[in-house]
């Protein structure tokens, strides 16, 4: 049966840019100055558009940008002619073709499922329904002085932000000293979330969480390194109870070995970069909602298109406790505006249909 003109993709347009950031910073393994982000976009001959990005990276998604660039070629030739109505086998259908391109697949994902909504005349969140209206974003800081991390956190305090998240890693004796004289500048209303970023040992995470624990830690995000998961099970259950899996966590797959009691880790943090877009964030969305495992739906240097789509299906996830969805706001450029609106280190999604995002 031919597809109606109305869904059928008549044509698929991929680039990509270098967003300068407006504020280098510094984690565990690397210093950033920039990023470069894959974009997709679809049209239909009916006129219904959308758009995706991507922000691969060797570390983190295991792609380098040339490898990614010639990937996103070759689903853009795979989506022409399809029919926008059968999303889920259209997304289905990636994940068989490239399964080790994640950044890749999240770009075309997240353009399918802005046009899929916008073909329905609703907010993409409305496809499965609002299960908070809005939440507090943490804002990173990175790896720095003492002095720096305070100017900056008292930036981001005057700004409304609630939520700071702190990258860690490289000395526990600093870490604490860091985390310290921050609590000490904030105050006690304030959250201090930090990221280790695979950085400790097993003694290490336990002398900086008894270090930090009455002063206020939140939660510690992937606090050794992912290759052995089984670290995890030598700390006592009241650490892993705060820790966060992230680079453990890339996969549907991932999601459901970690959900095995007793649990490795008591958070997940989902990132559309790692497990490769929307659909694959919504199955470790559920799984983590029947195993009771609190949720964070993060980022890396990302264009506003994907950051909103974390926030709308973020904000469709009964499990969601946290965002950490600050990724576009030290961008120097952008390819779109709108999509999410925050106000106060509150975020909630904007007005307009799909993605609510409009091309510059």
């Amino acid at each position: 049966m031919p597809v109606p003109s109305l869904y059928k993709i008549k044509w698929v347009k991929t680039y990509s840019e270098n967003l300068e950031l407006t504020r280098p910073y510094t984690i565990a393994y690397e210093t950033f100055d920039s990023v470069e982000n894959i974009f997709l976009e679809i049209e239909t001959e009916g006129g219904i558009s959308g758009i995706g990005s991507g922000s691969p990276s060797a570390f983190v998604t295991g792609e380098t940008m040339e490898s990614a660039k010639e990937k996103l070629v070759e689903i853009a030739n795979l989506l022409e002619g399809a029919d926008l109505r059968k999303i889920g086998a259209i997304i289905s259908r990636i994940h068989q073709v490239f399964p080790d391109n994640p950044a890749v697949k999240a770009a075309a994902d997240i353009a399918l499922h802005d046009a899929y909504a916008k073909m329905l005349g609703i907010p993409l969140v409305d496809l499965w329904g609002r299960a908070h209206l809005k939440m507090p974003t943490s804002i990173t800081i990175g790896i720095k002085s003492i002095a720096d991390s305070i100017e900056e956190a008292n930036e981001y305090i005057g700004r409304g932000f609630k939520a700071i998240k702190l990258k860690t890693g490289k000395s526990v004796a600093e870490d604490v000293a860091i985390f310290s004289k921050i609590r000490e500048t904030v105050g006690k209303s304030i959250k201090i979330r930090v990221d280790a970023n695979q950085g400790y040992s097993v003694e290490e995470t336990k002398a900086f969480y008894n270090q930090t624990k009455k002063l206020g830690l939140e939660l510690m995000e992937q606090p050794m390194h992912y290759d052995d998961v089984k670290l995890m099970k030598k700390l006592p259950p009241s650490i892993r109870k705060i820790c966060m899996a992230d680079e453990n966590l890339k996969t549907t797959q991932h999601a459901l070995q970690l959900a095995q009691k007793p649990l490795h880790f008591g958070l997940y943090n989902i990132k559309l970069m790692k497990c490769g877009g929307i659909a694959a964030g919504r199955e470790i969305a559920g799984i983590a909602n029947l195993g009771n495992i609190g949720l964070m739906w993060g980022c890396m240097d990302e264009s506003i298109i994907s950051i909103t789509a974390a926030l709308h299906a973020a904000m469709a996830s009964p499990a969601t406790r946290y965002l950490d969805l600050d990724g576009s706001l030290d961008l120097a450029k952008d390819v779109v505006k709108g999509g999410f609106i925050l106000e106060d280190g509150y975020m909630r999604i904007g007005e307009g249909i799909g993605l609510g995002v409009s091309r510059l």
